[in-house]
């Protein structure tokens, strides 16, 4: 039910990474949630000589962008029924500039989501924004709109939440809902389409792209409903795909050289709690009391068919025929929660042989897995921390953070540290390493789905109600 989040887990980056990218090139968990900051990094939140400013922001989920001396989110008022992207100053936390995005109808979301939930990418000259309700926008530093794509809104009672990211002057969106699915490649100085490709095989997802490096080709790879494809940047074409994913899939990839972290979970997928559905022929016997060979709402009983009616319904004709039965039949039955290593080698579609290591268990569902320094780092709904040994899947140690309840936002490390927040804002640090041990706790009183993003002796958290800036001695 809170899958339409996927995004509220995206940390932006603030460094240039291995392969050469600008320094400038930021989006959401372009850096991998791994920050170059130094060990003078704030453990303790509730010291008054640590917090820089607090700037109280309209409502949104997208994680801040850092982007020179500035920095980009987009925020929502409900009463207003207004979509902006505001730019503030770094230092202070001013707004410097609003500009309400022109859309004319707002999308549909999750009760606890936001029309304002895909974060901002950045080429260190231009912003790149996207909204469910409308599509895509491009400004400049200074706040003059550049070009606009509209796009939404799409049909999808949960809304959108992917976000774009950047490669080279090329920018990808990912875009999969109940129907007319889609990657889509644009021009950042035009805003013209470069190439883009269907995905109507998969069906909904929230997760961002990540770019990857397999050998000397790069690839865009998306983490989709029950499949992980990869592409080629300049062309679209589908390079390789491999199947084991969950039903819907909410998190980012992690990356560590030539390897692929994809942890995946949606409710139902679990070995001994799998939900199924009927055949077509007993279900058409079961429910269709006026023999129109149609099941439509009032026809079903409670369960895991009526309360996803809307998706199933593709063609929203409030009526499920025997095609939209058996692909959702068929999505149930293949989905496989788990998180799994991947060295992908080859084209075409790929096999078991392909996978590292796989493991079950404590798997998040939107907060997005970590790698760092030989560890892979999942938190779990519930506070549930597990860290595996990046190489051979191995637990190191599984313990309960002090934040209970979900997690939206993505774990970061920063300064030998990783920071994880939770949705009622609990902010936890613990030591970065396969022992890992609680150093602190600290409850804002405010909602965080935003990650966390660290530069230089700085940590910025955006809650439901403002962004903080927090800096000063680790001790």
């Amino acid at each position: 039910m809170r899958s339409w989040i996927v995004t509220l887990i995206f940390t932006s980056a603030v460094y240039s990474v291995s392969n050469g990218w600008a320094e400038q090139y930021t989006f959401f968990r372009s850096d991998g949630g791994q920050s170059k900051s130094p060990d003078r990094l704030v453990v303790h939140f509730d010291r008054s000589d640590t917090t820089l400013w607090r700037q109280p922001l309209s409502a949104g989920h997208s994680t801040p962008c850092i982007s020179g001396e500035r920095i980009f989110l987009t925020t929502y008022d409900q009463e207003r029924q207004e979509l902006a992207t505001v730019a503030c100053d770094l230092a202070s936390g001013r707004p410097l500039w609003k500009r309400k995005a022109p859309a004319t109808r707002m999308e549909e979301v999750h009760r606890v989501g936001s029309p304002a939930a895909a974060t901002i990418a950045s080429d260190g000259d231009r912003v790149f924004v996207f909204f469910g309700s409308y599509g895509l926008l491009c400004y400049d530093h200074d706040g003059n709109r550049v070009w606009s794509r509209p796009l939404g809104p799409f049909q999808d009672e949960f809304g959108a939440a992917s976000s774009p990211v950047l490669l080279g002057d090329t920018l990808y969106l990912n875009q999969d809902h109940d129907t007319n699915n889609f990657l889509l490649a644009l021009n950042t100085q035009s805003g013209r389409t470069r190439w883009e490709v269907t995905r109507n095989e998969f069906t909904r997802s929230y997760a961002t792209p990540v770019v990857f490096e397999s050998g000397p080709e790069q690839q865009i790879v998306v983490a989709g409903a029950l499949t992980l494809t990869g592409y080629a940047p300049k062309t679209g074409k589908r390079l390789w795909w491999m199947h084991g994913l969950a039903r819907i899939v909410n998190t980012t990839p992690a990356i560590h050289d030539d390897v692929l972290y994809v942890a995946t979970w949606s409710p139902g997928g679990d070995v001994g709690e799998r939900i199924t559905m009927d055949s077509w022929s007993d279900a058409i016997e079961q429910y269709d009391k006026n023999d129109d060979r149609k099941i439509s709402r009032d026809e079903l009983p409670l369960g895991p068919v009526l309360t996803r009616f809307f998706r199933i319904d593709l063609d929203q004709d409030q009526g499920i025929d025997q095609p939209e039965w058996e692909k959702q039949a068929q999505v149930f039955q293949r989905a496989d929660n788990a998180i799994i290593a991947v060295r992908p080698r080859g084209h075409g579609e790929l096999g078991e042989n392909q996978i590292l290591w796989r493991y079950a268990k404590g798997i998040p569902y939107v907060a997005s897995p970590l790698y760092h320094n030989g560890h892979i780092y999942l938190v779990k709904d519930g506070g549930i921390l597990t860290v595996l040994d990046a190489e051979t899947g191995k637990v190191r140690k599984r313990g309960r953070l002090k934040g209970r309840g979900n997690y939206y936002a993505s774990p970061i490390a920063a300064a030998g540290k990783i920071y994880f927040a939770s949705e009622q804002g609990v902010v936890t640090v613990v030591s970065a390493d396969s022992e890992w041990k609680i150093l602190s706790s600290h409850d804002f009183g405010e909602p965080i789905y935003a990650t966390p993003v660290a530069r230089l002796n700085r940590i910025y958290i955006r809650t439901a109600e403002a962004m903080y800036c927090f800096a000063g001695s680790p001790n």
